[in-house]
């Protein structure tokens, strides 16, 4: 038997122009309608199985509380079936189910009555939940005296001590402090182990992905998917992404529009020595790449220890929203030796319209690498660090020289170091370093 089976539930709320309204159709002969309904959920069919913890995600607004409301019991649904087997405690909007002028310790007492528990039980249970609450001579003192920190480890300490088959949490994990909440964090991976059946809300993708069994991602009221944990958070961050990627061309675009045509840069690179290869969906396209000593002048040997410009031209034919220009430095062996981008050095680009054109320099400290020839591939990319689209990638499109060291080089590099002789090592605590100093 599943914990709780959806069948073609939807939720929607009466949303008036006016209070006025409201009481006009209340007193309406004629059973004329003043409200416009709001479609919280639509058509949600699905079941959580028992002991599974199942996550639900998605943006504000898109009818996460409302589901778990259902589930327990606070609203009903407005069209189909919804079973729940088993005892529910919900941990749902802060200080629900607490009388705010009633002290903590009546508010638990409360509580567990509510859900059925004799007096008795509640003893026996009372002094669990006052020690995991942690919240001392305040569980004597009215709730309305709480910060919204000590209500969630109140409310926290009632729902996980009742006994639940069934743990409903929704986001309220997000207000308390980091030593609570890795307490909590710990009580719920407890729960998952001794069977319970969790169904857990929140914008914390790490925890959704730490806990989750199944995923559920709500989109509007409406399933956009549900399985693997993993799988379903990956696309609802991908799309996370591409929205926010919209909102900031769509803002760009309108200030920059009104200023003018492209921007173009004072100076632009043109001319790909080499392609091995070449791809990306050609929103935005490399135009050149030049590898440059610090007085712009371009190499043919780098020095080791010295200080060179990788200088890469971009243009856009496309809005791209989050711009990354980079570029990968391979060895002889065509191996990734090192490389870097403008988002890894911290440096964000402002987005680029349609014609616009960028050029990037990036000052590199030559270490002492092996003498052999290195290649540089250029790309840029839309997106972030984690999740992007290659709008163009060039394979070893320059090459160039590594000159000899004045020193052995042992392996392909080496490292800064300093050699001391018979040194007293610094007291526990103090870096070696500054102790040298």
């Amino acid at each position: 038997m599943n914990a709780v089976e959806f069948h073609e539930v939807s939720k929607s709320y009466p949303i008036y122009e006016s209070p006025g309204d409201r009481l006009k159709e209340l007193v309406s002969f004629r059973r004329r309608s003043y409200h416009k309904d709001f479609w919280a959920l639509r058509d949600l069919s699905f079941e959580v199985r028992r002991g599974e913890t199942f996550c639900i995600i998605g943006e504000n607004g898109s009818g996460k509380s409302t589901l778990l409301q259902l589930v327990a019991g606070i609203l009903p649904p407005t069209t189909g079936q919804l079973k729940v087997n088993g005892r529910v405690s919900a941990l749902l909007e802060l200080g629900s189910g607490f009388n705010p002028e009633f002290t903590g310790r009546e508010n638990v007492y409360l509580n567990a009555a509510i859900l059925g528990f004799s007096r008795k039980e509640i003893d026996r249970r009372y002094r669990d939940i006052e020690e995991f609450a942690e919240i001392g001579d305040f569980i004597n003192q009215p709730v309305k005296t709480y910060s919204s920190g000590m209500v969630v480890r109140l409310a926290f300490a009632v729902a996980i001590h009742v006994d639940p088959e069934i743990l409903l949490v929704d986001e309220a994990l997000a207000v308390g402090d980091l030593y609570f909440r890795q307490r909590c964090m710990r009580k719920v991976h407890e729960l998952r182990s001794r069977g319970i059946t969790i169904l857990f809300v929140s914008h914390s993708t790490g925890d959704v992905k730490a806990l989750g069994d199944r995923t559920l991602w709500l989109d509007g009221g409406r399933i956009r998917e549900l399985g693997d944990t993993d799988k379903v958070v990956a696309k609802y961050l991908a799309a996370m992404v591409e929205k926010d990627s919209a909102y900031l061309a769509l803002r760009q675009r309108r200030p920059a529009e009104a200023a003018g045509g492209p921007v173009r840069a004072p100076e632009v690179v043109e001319g790909i020595p080499n392609i091995d290869h070449r791809y990306g969906d050609g929103r935005a396209e490399v135009l050149g790449i030049a590898v440059l000593d610090a007085y712009g002048q371009p190499l043919q040997v780098i020095e080791p220890l010295s200080r060179i410009i990788v200088r890469i031209s971009v243009r856009a034919h496309d809005d791209i929203a989050r711009p990354i220009v980079g570029f990968m430095l391979r060895n002889h062996l065509g191996i990734d030796f090192s490389g870097t981008n403008t988002t890894r050095e911290g440096f964000e680009l402002p987005p680029m319209r349609p014609g616009d054109v960028y050029t990037v320099d990036f000052h590199v400290d030559v270490p002492e690498f092996y003498p052999s020839e290195f290649s540089f591939s250029p790309a840029i990319a839309d997106g972030t660090l984690t999740s992007y689209t290659m709008c163009d990638w060039i394979d070893n499109a320059v090459v160039v020289q590594m000159g000899h060291s004045e020193g052995q080089i042992y392996g392909y590099l080496h490292l800064p170091c300093r050699v001391e002789l018979n040194r007293r090592l610094t007291a526990r605590g103090v870096p070696a370093e500054a102790h040298a100093r």
